[in-house]
């Protein structure tokens, strides 16, 4: 792996498409799959997901907590489905949201950032609310390993404004704070900086905000959310370029069928590509 994290993520995305599939094996996918809500019907899950779509996606986004609610069993299931993930060549986003202080930071990015870890993802989701130099750890060691790191920002949750649009005496929003951050993160990077915001695309005009971070936009919210392709150009304005839009449950409600799953992925990433194209 010798190039960041940034400039693997705007080649996967110009050859596959941008798209982000979830790995989400919670219960009721499981029981629509006729799958176990156990080790084995997660193990089945996430393996067929992988099968399906490993070479046709350029992102998968295993939800660790769904997996670590069966403990260790669970979590060699994530071990597992994240080898196989980027053995195929496709890049692992581990949406764990880890945030903390000082030494516990770091040992969370130890866990999914280190490239010895057995949990090594390409990048990993981090809460910043308890500020974000808080998260200089695992900045510091996404550099190091060449991965990257998607900050919460502007969240697709009703509940995430009260937080994120609180206005801080300097008259910016917490969520403009955060991707002021991120931009200077990314400053002068080629074709496209590490260090990416979390930004629903179920939230309308964001004009007000600069998204324009030299780097990755991870958007939620398409498809079972309610937000669709069509409706990204008009959220992310210039930056839609570079938006990943997230699908999970819109692609995974096909499955557990091969060819459903890869008509899915297929036709989400060919709504996306002309939504973006159009621009």
């Amino acid at each position: 792996m010798t190039l960041p994290f940034g400039a693997r993520l705007r080649h996967a995305m110009d050859e596959r498409g941008p798209l982000c599939v979830g790995i989400d094996p919670h219960a009721s996918l499981l029981a629509d799959w006729g799958l176990s809500d156990d080790v084995a019907g997660v193990e089945r899950f996430s393996r067929t997901v992988v099968e399906a779509l490993a070479e046709r996606v350029a992102v998968f986004k295993p939800q660790a907590a769904f997996f670590e609610r069966f403990g260790s069993r669970g979590i060699a299931v994530l071990e597992r489905t994240v080898a196989d993930a980027r053995a195929a060549g496709t890049l692992v986003l581990m949406d764990a949201k880890r945030g903390d202080i000082g030494s516990t930071m770091a040992a969370y990015a130890e866990t999914f950032l280190h490239k010895d870890a057995p949990l090594f993802s390409d990048a990993l989701t981090v809460s910043p609310y308890l500020g974000y130099g808080s998260l200089k750890p695992a900045v510091e060691l996404a550099r190091e390993s060449g991965a990257g790191l998607f900050v919460l920002a502007l969240t697709s949750n009703p509940e995430g404004a009260e937080v994120q649009r609180a206005v801080r005496e300097d008259g910016r929003t917490i969520g403009a704070t955060m991707l002021s951050h991120l931009a200077e993160e990314n400053a002068g990077a080629t074709p496209m900086g590490s260090f990416g915001a979390v930004v629903g695309a179920t939230l309308g005009d964001l004009s007000a905000f600069d998204l324009d971070i030299n780097g990755p936009l991870l958007a939620p919210g398409i498809g079972a959310q309610g937000a669709t392709a069509a409706d990204l150009p008009a959220v992310f304005g210039a930056a839609v370029r570079n938006v990943v839009p997230n699908v999970s449950r819109g692609v995974l409600r096909h499955g557990p069928d091969l060819a459903g799953l890869r008509d899915s992925a297929a036709r989400f990433a060919d709504e996306i590509r002309t939504a973006v194209a159009s621009a």
